[in-house]
């Protein structure tokens, strides 16, 4: 959005007061743009007074939050009102809308710039369809003096009163709109000079019946049968917006007042018929809407007219809806790469694409803004109409763009919904189709997915649940459990994994794995984890307190890649441990193998670090990757977790052969590098006969115990799944 000229103000007053400033100001501009043409008494200082209030009517609907621009049409009222009446004057009086208003009297909303100027358009809308309206009933007031004159001096006339002829002939040709006068079987009797100018020839009029000047569309209302009406003598007189062809073949746009003249008997005897042009009118208010209702880049419909449509296709809850959400797939990496210039280009040839993809009249395509496009099928047949549709678009996109001799491919990802429509608004609708979006995009782009609402629900709750974090963590709503770890030599408790949970208000407690994935996303795994790590330390401080016989427990806790890339981690884990007074060699960081292997030395530094203090590091998950084993020697490494999945045929007698000596090499490599193993997910006695007669030094897993509070750390279940 532009910029307001004025400063910031402290206070409420002082924003008052700014906002006064700015209103004086932009009423200061128009009154220079639009007093020249102004036929009124008032001076220029008085003028500006009397647009201040016309002024803040456009400020107070660009201001508000639910907008509606109808009442702008005082705006133009007031103007006519004025005596703004010139022709001239419009276009002055919509130019210093279109180019101040927004800057001098921008919304307090936090609007997006182009949802601000398509209000903005709207409004100027308004004013014209104000000014219009009011100009043409100051028109038609002057046109009913024109008319009482005519008929006055028509009555005269056939009492031979000579005077009268000669006023009648002096309004009749003079005036500035055009006269025609017929009888009551629509044969065109005379004409003035106004009318000839309006449709090109005398004769082209003279030689048509009034029926024949009603072939074109009216804008309200049956010419044909309102004329009938009034030759009966039904009505007295009419009022169309029509258009009519020209002479050459142009088309005439008129405001048509129709009146009945009778004669001393009060029997109908003529039609007199008044043409104000309004041609002009006309196309600047078709420009307006268009401009209102269309993408100024691509020229496809706008936002507004999107919804527009979708509000009309939602108004019959029987009726069926389909929309298409597209959105262009790597789009950012061309404006990165190459610039917006040649992004805009690239919108502009996917639109031309998008057009010619839309089959009949109730389809629609628009720009939603961005790379964003929507196609909305009002009343679809079926879910194969609309996905045929959306097929149409993927193929249509499948050919790459040549933009100065350079190829660009473009592929798109589509969101489809389609279904009766029911008790869904716009928002709805629009909101499970980008939902619907993001899952094509996941499967890897250019296809289109249907809406399920199963799957909207999942992710409207994960939406849900990402933007809770921040408070979540603010309001004390997570808490740490501890699984043991088990010596396997002679099973005594060696120490324990802290694992996050997350009591929610609504959905009870939820696993690191419904949390941890989203807070890894948005960034808010580095505070959480940093919370985790600080009740974990001071935890294991508790414990060493309480002079257990023997070694205090370690405490063991997942560190996330995002963590492990954050510049302040080694820092983070130094302070934790002299706030907890905890020994380095009582904490145990544990990193996925996906986040080690492969790395480079600058991204390993962190961990060399942390090592050096005396802090173990584990390898999680050892073997879910493709691990280069001979790397784990230059690893600051102290422990591999080996995964769960290399013991699940060790659960019973007999073991898998080719598990025992995978397992087998495995601890025997380990054990050459000074590494010790940790087995996660044991569940069986078995099991752990098996891996403590492989050397295997720690275990963990539900039979010993699942994770929980920390008091019952030495409670061990030893509940045997078999």
């Amino acid at each position: 959005m532009t910029e307001r000229p004025a400063g910031s103000v402290r206070g409420q007053g002082g924003i008052a007061v700014v906002e006064a400033d700015c209103l004086s100001r932009f009423a200061a501009i128009w009154s220079r743009a639009i007093y020249p043409v102004t036929a009124t008494s008032m001076t220029r200082a008085e003028f500006e007074q009397h647009l201040l209030p016309l002024a803040r009517t456009l400020r107070d609907a660009l201001h508000a939050e639910r907008f509606d621009p109808r009442g702008a049409a005082r705006v133009g009222e007031g103007l006519v009102a004025a005596h703004c009446t010139d022709p001239e004057a419009l276009p002055s009086i919509l130019g210093v809308i279109d180019a101040y208003l927004v800057l001098y009297c921008g919304p307090v909303l936090d609007l997006p710039a182009d949802e601000c100027r398509v209000r903005c358009s709207r409004l100027q809308h308004a004013v014209a369809v104000g000014f219009s309206q009011a100009l043409r009933e100051r028109t038609l007031h002057e046109q009913e003096s024109i008319s009482r004159a005519a008929l006055n001096a028509k009555s005269e006339a056939e009492t031979a009163l000579a005077a009268s002829e000669a006023r009648f002939r002096a309004v009749f040709e003079t005036a500035a709109v055009g006269i025609g006068i017929a009888d009551l079987d629509g044969n065109v009797l005379e004409t003035n000079d106004a009318l000839t100018r309006m449709f090109g020839s005398e004769a082209y009029v003279r030689h048509r019946r009034v029926g024949e000047w009603t072939q074109l569309e009216s804008a309200a209302g049956d010419p044909a049968s309102l004329n009938r009406g009034l030759v009966r003598g039904d009505r007295d007189h009419y009022e169309v917006e029509k258009a009519f062809l020209r002479a050459d073949g142009s088309v005439l746009w008129a405001d048509v007042q129709v009146s009945l003249l009778r004669d001393a008997d009060g029997s109908p005897r003529y039609q007199l018929a008044l043409f104000e042009d309004i041609t002009e009118r006309r196309r600047l208010l078709e420009r307006l809407r268009h401009q209102a209702t269309h993408d100024a880049l691509t020229g496809l419909p706008n936002r507004a007219l999107f919804f527009e449509r979708l509000d009309q296709a939602l108004a019959d809850p029987a009726r069926d809806i389909g929309v298409c959400y597209l959105d262009l797939d790597g789009f950012k990496a061309v404006n990165d790469s190459l610039g917006h210039a040649v992004g805009d280009r690239l919108l502009v040839a996917v639109a031309d694409r998008l057009r010619g993809c839309v089959a009949s009249p109730d389809q629609l395509v628009a720009r939603i803004g961005g790379d964003e496009f929507v196609a909305v099928y009002a009343d679809p047949p079926s879910q194969a109409a609309v996905t045929e549709l959306a097929a149409r678009i993927l193929r249509a996109l499948s050919a790459p763009v040549l933009l100065d001799d350079r190829q660009l491919p473009v592929h798109g990802s589509i969101g489809i919904v389609h279904g009766q429509v029911g008790t869904r608004g716009p928002a709805d609708v629009l909101r499970s189709a980008d939902i619907t979006m993001y899952r094509a995009k996941e499967r890897g782009g250019n296809r289109y997915e249907v809406a399920d609402p199963d799957a909207d629900a999942r992710a409207i709750t994960r939406h849900g649940l990402t933007n809770q974090l921040p408070s979540a963590l603010r309001h004390g709503e997570f808490f740490v459990e501890y699984q043991p770890l088990i010596g396997l030599e002679d099973g005594a408790v060696l120490g324990a994994e802290a694992l996050v949970r997350w009591l929610h208000p609504v959905h009870g407690v939820l696993g690191p794995d419904q949390f941890i994935p989203l807070a890894e996303s948005t960034g808010q795994i580095v505070p959480l984890g940093r919370w985790v790590l600080q009740q974990a330390a001071q935890q294991a401080r508790d414990w060493h307190d309480l002079q257990f016989t023997g070694p205090a427990p370690r405490i063991n806790v997942n560190l996330s890649p995002v963590q492990l890339s954050h510049p302040d981690l080694v820092a983070e884990v130094v302070a934790v441990l002299e706030e907890t007074r905890l020994q380095p060699s009582a904490l145990c960081l544990e990193v996925t193998e996906s986040a080690l292997i492969g790395a480079d030395e600058d991204a390993l530094k962190p961990l060399r670090r942390i090592a050096d203090l005396g802090v173990a590091i584990a390898l999680d998950d050892f073997g879910t990757g493709y691990s280069n084993l001979s790397s784990l020697r230059w690893l600051p490494v102290s422990v591999l977790k080996l995964d769960r999945s290399f013991t699940r045929g060790m659960r019973q007698h007999p073991a898998d052969p080719v598990e025992m000596k995978i397992v087998e090499g495995i601890v025997s490599l380990a054990h050459t590098l000074n590494l010790t193993v940790t087995v996660e997910g044991v569940e069986t006695r078995t099991q752990a006969e098996h891996l403590r007669a492989l050397g295997c030094d720690t275990a963990q897993g539900w039979y010993y115990g699942k994770a929980g509070p920390a008091d019952q750390l030495h409670t061990l279940t030893l509940a045997d799944a078999s």
